[in-house]
């Protein structure tokens, strides 16, 4: 099979382009994530998609605490699996390396990080340089809606 096209994958058994946009927010919408937590919530997102076989092509924190990523993913990982990956080891580790997360939230055992719903859009091909503007657009988007 000739490959003359990047936006696919070849594994072993199939040809693949599976991109998804993701979005979710924190739990009671929380303003929680400052500046280092921020940064440290972005470079657990790409060791976790690394850890899982996943690709985390785009990836930006809003204004409103909202992560938005474009995920390209194999045939093998359902959305579901990526999404609780990327939510519950991101919320287990950021609670353990920032224990004064845990204040922002009532309840003293079984405390969540984020909120438990999220947003899932499938990506074409021709649809993946927009969905990365508007991802990578996100804080200019939302700094330009609170001036008005």
């Amino acid at each position: 099979m000739e490959r003359h096209d990047e936006r696919l994958t070849y594994g072993r058994t199939c040809v693949y382009n599976l991109n998804y946009h993701i979005v979710w927010g924190t739990k009671y919408r929380n303003k929680v994530l400052t500046e280092q937590i921020e940064k440290d919530l972005k470079s657990l997102m790409y060791q976790i998609a690394e850890e899982k076989g996943f690709a985390i092509e785009h990836l930006e924190i809003g204004l409103d605490d909202h992560v938005h990523l474009l995920v390209s993913a194999p045939p093998k990982l359902s959305v579901t699996t990526i999404v609780s990956c990327l939510k519950g080891t991101s919320a287990f580790r950021l609670f353990r390396m920032h224990p004064e997360l845990k204040s922002f939230y009532w309840k003293k055992e079984d405390r969540h990080l984020w909120s438990p719903s999220y947003y899932v859009e499938s990506i074409g091909a021709s649809n993946q340089q927009a969905v990365a503007k508007y991802i990578n657009d996100q804080r200019k988007k939302e700094a330009s809606h609170d001036k008005d």
